[in-house]
């Protein structure tokens, strides 16, 4: 039986699916937090459980006859770490024979602001004896198709990432590089850095926006503080206005640029190119 956490998020369902070309559907369990946004999962035949990592209760049950379990991580900074490590304990008691964990890249050793909570359930992962395999997922190019809407309105995307590089990939090639590890064999005590295959600039993303939307786009870089303020003006919450600048500062110097390659050689394919993701997304609206 393979559990997915998250199954009604963005990348949870996409894992979820491609579960279903891989495998037959009984073998698979939808684990969420609101069993009722999963009613369509179920009608498919894909047994949905009730898992709130809040309420370490509804783990146990979750994972009941699980032999590998994706745990997406949490949405919440600050309280991640202990909800991720009630998912292990839980994994832990259930036997489970491999857990898959999406965390972020180099983990470890990289500055990001994100990173804390992953690091400290990487090493919580290690430690609880687990056979574990950490997909340390980069920047999605979905992050990208807000700031591709503004651009193509008002001819500007702003940010304080300098001439650095993002190796960012579509959010449908890390589910299909989690599905890959959670069927075949091989992935055992694995780290893979799952990037795309290209990596690009801003200015870069400013010109591939200015060619779909038929207008010129300039990127305007900003100083960090700066930054965050526009996006506190936006709507953002000033948190995560000051994180979300610091991450393009990351950029600037390099932490997100890395393609070594683990993602495509994962799931079979080159990975998507950002122009088709977001030629898609402009073409929706």
């Amino acid at each position: 039986m393979i559990v997915v956490t998250g199954a009604t998020g963005h990348l949870g369902r996409l894992v979820v699916e491609e579960l279903a070309g891989r495998v037959p559907v009984s073998r698979i369990v939808a684990a969420v937090r609101s069993p009722q946004k999963a009613a369509d999962l179920a009608e498919r035949g894909i047994q949905v459980r009730e898992a709130d990592y809040d309420r370490p209760d509804t783990l146990g049950p979750a994972f009941e006859g699980a032999t590998r379990v994706l745990l997406v991580s949490g949405s919440e900074p600050g309280r991640r770490v202990d909800q991720h490590r009630a998912v292990v304990d839980a994994a832990r008691t259930a036997g489970v024979e491999l857990l898959a964990y999406t965390s972020i890249p180099r983990a470890d050793t990289t500055p990001l602001g994100l990173a804390p909570d992953h690091k400290a359930t990487e090493e919580y992962i290690r430690a609880s004896g687990l056979p574990f395999a950490f997909l340390r997922n980069g920047w999605y190019h979905e992050n990208y198709i807000a700031a591709a809407g503004q651009g193509a309105q008002s001819g500007v995307i702003a940010g304080s990432a300098r001439d650095g590089r993002v190796a960012s990939a579509a959010r449908a090639d890390f589910a299909a590089a989690a599905a890959a590890v959670l069927t075949d064999e091989g992935h055992r005590n694995a780290v893979y850095e799952l990037t795309g295959d290209v990596a690009w600039s801003m200015p870069e993303l400013a010109a591939v926006v200015s060619e779909l939307s038929g207008r010129p786009v300039e990127y305007r870089d900003l100083p960090v503080a700066e930054y965050a303020k526009a996006l506190e003006a936006n709507g953002l919450p000033e948190p995560v206005a000051a994180l979300l600048a610091q991450v393009d500062a990351d950029i600037a110097d390099g932490w997100l640029g890395d393609t070594p390659g683990d993602l495509s050689r994962l799931i079979g394919r080159p990975t998507t190119p950002l122009r088709d993701t977001l030629a898609e997304a402009l073409r929706n609206g």
